[in-house]
């Protein structure tokens, strides 16, 4: 099929080029004149295993291309993906400004009929909005063209895209039209003759269920954060905790980890427009509004241990900080623990040495220069001059050091573990005071 999608963004950019693997002919279209420029070379603006690859090899089969001239792109469509951003506003509501703008686009430039999908994750009643944008626009242009509207939301974990598109746990199509479903069941051919899932169902279903997959997934991240206070309070193992619950096939073991809290593009902002989206129909989501308030409150967790061990005299001490992207095998910056460690620990007096294998140059453009952040060229540099260490995102590298020159090098032998990649006993074996997350 011809596809063209709006948005070079993480879901943008591998729907496309995992489209365009599987035979279809792509064109992308974003504003950014400078980041179209860069695909076009062949270069992914964005860090995910295996993307770059993808886009280099279909590039030069001419299974996909990037543009800023939209017209052409929509005019050549049989389907059209909203893939922009939908950031949170003041009010924590999803900003659906370039989502409207795209639709607006798509009105003034349809000539033939083509199905429009919402990709972005938005709230209920989007796609009826979408719609409407688009009829008015045709109306204006005196045009009689038909289109169907449908909402395909994306389930894609950074780091993890393309094995997500490629072997996805189910397809959700809410489509309000036959022929808008079976448009969709023949572009995911591919996918459901090898097996996966593919469910149609109601517009507003389709939009509320993704919404609803990552706020109970990041209830399951905040409910193994309270529980590692009480862990750690009992002098129980969150750990050994996590295990036990986590063989009960009716809570798993997904999304059961204690840590310095979640962050990315993803959950935080969905929480806050679920949170909004029940608000505006008369209800209020207690349980989303806890989810949230112990996300936050988790993310300070690692500097509160800092501050305990340096007894509230962080002036002139150098903390060394391992991981700085809000997961591994992404350099996805946006609400990073990370960022709120170091915003605490400079605040106290304190300075770091940071490092991550890949979101360094994304760090820097999000802190900036500053005399008391010292960008490390590798882990073990960071340790140079620091009094402790502390990690915030488990990277494999970071997995199995070298815990004789860790202690050899800080001034303090001592590791502040905010994704518990360590076990206690094998870290105090070589005489460094380890401290984890509800252990």
């Amino acid at each position: 099929m011809n596809i063209t999608i709006f948005g070079t963004g993480y879901v943008g950019l591998v729907t496309g080029a995992c489209l365009a693997d599987i035979g279809n002919h792509v064109c992308c279209v974003d504003i950014n004149a400078e980041k179209i420029a860069l695909l076009n070379r062949g270069e992914s603006p964005i860090f995910e295993p295996g993307l770059s690859e993808m886009l280099q090899r279909n590039i030069a089969a001419k299974q996909i291309q990037f543009t800023t001239e939209a017209s052409q792109a929509i005019q050549n469509a049989e389907i059209i993906f909203i893939a922009v951003g939908t950031p949170p506003g003041a009010d924590g509501a999803a900003d659906l400004s370039a989502v409207f703008s795209v639709a607006k686009t798509i009105g003034e430039n349809l000539e033939n009929y083509a199905l429009i999908l919402n990709k972005s994750t938005v709230p209920v009643g989007t796609a009826n909005q979408v719609k409407n944008i688009i009829s008015d626009a045709l109306k204006a242009r005196g045009k009689n063209i038909e289109f169907d509207i449908a909402s395909n939301p994306e389930f894609l974990r950074e780091g993890a895209a393309i094995q997500d598109f490629m072997n996805p746990d189910r397809i959700i199509v809410g489509a309000d039209t036959a022929r808008a479903a079976e448009k969709l069941r023949q572009l995911y051919t591919p996918l459901i003759d090898a097996g996966q899932r593919f469910v149609v169902m109601d517009t507003p279903s389709a939009e509320l269920t993704k919404y609803a997959s990552n706020a109970f997934l990041a209830t399951k991240i905040s409910f193994i954060n309270e529980m590692s206070h009480i862990a750690e309070r009992l002098g129980a193992d969150i750990e050994q905790v996590r295990r036990g619950m986590s063989m009960d096939p009716r809570i798993g073991e997904h999304f059961l980890y204690a840590g310095c809290g979640y962050g990315g593009s993803c959950f935080p902002k969905d929480v806050q427009a679920l949170q909004k989206t029940a608000s505006d129909v008369g209800y209020e989501a207690e349980i989303l509004k806890i989810v949230e308030a112990v996300n936050e409150k988790q993310k300070h967790i690692l500097f509160e241990k800092i501050r305990h061990y340096f007894q509230d005299n962080l002036q002139g001490k150098t903390i060394a900080l391992w991981g700085l992207a809000f997961k591994p095998n992404t350099d996805d910056m946006r609400a990073a623990s990370s960022l709120v460690l170091i915003e605490d620990l400079l605040s106290a007096g304190a300075r770091v040495r940071v490092h991550d294998p890949v979101a360094m140059k994304n760090a820097q453009a999000v802190l900036g220069e500053h005399n008391a952040i010292f960008y490390a060229q590798s882990a073990y540099d960071a340790l140079n001059t620091a009094d402790a260490l502390a990690i915030s995102t488990e990277w494999a590298e970071y997995s199995n050091p070298d815990f004789i020159q860790i202690k050899n090098t800080l001034k303090n032998p001592v590791i502040f573990d905010g994704r518990n990649i360590y076990h206690p006993a094998m870290v105090a074996q070589h005489e460094i005071h380890y401290y984890g997350i509800g252990r």
